[in-house]
């Protein structure tokens, strides 16, 4: 499956990181390395290919500097299956939580939607069409179909019934043929409807329409109790033999189309073809984000309790990282080819605390700078969904305007630098506390609020924070 960042040099992905995450230069160039020797990978002889295994990355820097968020759109750019997990949900107590393999299921069943919604967007056009004509049906009747009864599906019972089933079919196939000869005023009809449709005349009339009955609750699935196999499902016994069922639903025209173009897209597609690729696709693309991997780190000395269980839990993630396969409800896995980005604040442990196999799987090390007063400046007013934008853009929708001044936007930025260095550390989270902090006010009173215009400058941000900084607290940091 051809996936258009591959084919994008490294200094372009980093281009288009660089429209979500401001600095941490070294990490997006590393991404973007990996991601690209991919794409070399892919272009080498079937031999050699199997040789090359993914580098690692192994991401170090404290909490809110953009671990997450350069994986997060690293794999939203790529359309490609990416799983997030946290290392710290394999230590649970009395090791009851989730396998280490769980990751491997989950990155198969995200390829399976992406996979699945891919071959859907393709089959769409046809789909729109073939729903087209049943809400024609519809409106005006044409031509009556076989029905269930008449021998259009048959239950599994009726193969054992057998002689009864042909009898009843003859009784009630004669009937059928007075309704064949339609006028032509009934496809008249049709033509003004179909007509009516395309024009959008007809969106919110009711019509009656048949609808497959989903299949939620027919599935047991057992796999979160560690047995992938025993995951079976009641309602499947028949398999295909036992007619699927329907119900008639009254809706409108517009909600119709949507559930008919849904249907009839899924009716289109082959879901053993869309497994057999988004197998192929997990296996070659895959991205897992393993979080928190410096909880699971133990130092060296002598080891106890929950040591011992960071440790064992390394122990399980090492043949995943390594390369093994996975058995999933789907088929097996190979891990081989698999990209594994690991990331941790380190700042208790250290990655050497890792055990030394573990640490050979992630060969290249990035470390995340802290965020500066004028990072924090270009965070606010830079990227495509820059904060300030998302509160002006939400406040907007009241018919209330803000503006924020130069001087405010560099106020911000000093208050949150400030209180990360007073405080705890959270990085560019702490902008999401002061914003709210800030315009608390205004969304509470936004109904009552006058003015349609609302301008932020630095005082009005002083004004807000004055009892959370004080003046002494600042001079410590000016030097």
């Amino acid at each position: 499956m051809e996936n258009r960042m591959y084919k994008m040099t490294p200094k372009e992905i980093v281009r288009e990181l660089d429209k979500y995450i401001i600095g941490q230069d070294q990490a997006k160039k590393s991404v973007a390395i990996a991601l690209r020797n991919r794409y070399r990978r892919s272009l080498l002889p079937d031999d050699m290919r199997e040789e090359i295994t993914p580098k690692n990355i192994l991401m170090m820097g404290p909490t809110g500097v953009g671990k997450t968020e350069i994986a997060r759109r690293l794999a939203k750019l790529m359309d490609a299956p990416f799983v997030k997990v946290e290392a710290t949900k394999f230590t649970e107590v009395g090791y009851v939580g989730r396998d280490v393999d769980s990751m491997i299921r989950d990155l198969t069943e995200t390829s399976i939607r992406i996979t699945k919604q891919k071959r859907l967007q393709e089959k769409y056009n046809i789909a729109d069409e073939i729903a087209e004509e049943k809400i024609i049906e519809a409106i005006i009747p044409g031509k009556k179909k076989p029905s269930a009864a008449s021998g259009g599906a048959r239950s599994p019972f009726d193969f054992i019934l057998g002689g009864g089933f042909q009898q009843q079919t003859q009784q009630q196939q004669t009937p059928e043929k007075k309704e064949e000869a339609q006028g032509p005023e009934v496809e008249l009809a049709r033509e003004q409807v179909r007509q009516q449709l395309k024009d959008g005349l007809l969106e919110d009339q009711f019509i009656e329409i048949e609808v497959k009955e989903g299949s939620k609750g027919n599935q047991l699935d057992m796999s979160n109790l560690g047995s992938e196999g025993m995951s079976i499902a009641i309602g499947n016994i028949f398999g295909d033999m036992a007619p699927q069922k329907k119900k008639k639903k009254n809706i409108r025209v517009k909600d119709a189309r949507k559930i008919l173009r849904e249907e009839e897209a899924q009716n289109l597609i082959d879901m053993d073809q869309v497994i057999v690729e988004a197998l192929e696709n997990a296996e070659q693309n895959g991205i897992i984000f393993i979080d928190e991997i410096d909880k699971i780190a133990s130092g060296g000395g002598y080891r106890s309790g929950a040591d011992i269980s960071r440790e064992g839990v390394q122990r399980d993630i090492l043949p995943i990282v390594e390369g093994s396969v996975v058995n999933t409800k789907h088929g097996p896995v190979k891990t081989d080819h698999i990209l594994f980005i690991g990331a941790g604040a380190f700042h208790i442990s250290k990655p050497t605390d890792l055990i030394p196999e573990l640490q050979g799987r992630f060969p290249i090390r990035v470390e995340l700078e802290n965020l500066t007063k004028e990072a924090f400046v270009q965070i606010l007013t830079i990227p495509e969904n820059a904060l300030l934008k998302q509160h002006k853009m939400l406040l907007e929708t009241e018919g209330i305007r803000v503006t924020f001044t130069d001087d405010a936007v560099e106020e911000i930025a000093t208050m949150a630098f400030l209180t990360n260095e007073q405080t705890e550390n959270i990085g560019a989270r702490r902008l999401h506390t002061i914003m709210e902090k800030l315009l608390e006010d205004i969304s509470f009173n936004v109904p009552d609020i006058s003015d349609d215009e609302i301008l932020i400058d630095a005082e009005y941000v002083k004004e807000k924070f004055i009892d959370r900084i004080h003046a002494d607290d600042i001079d410590r940091f000016i030097l």
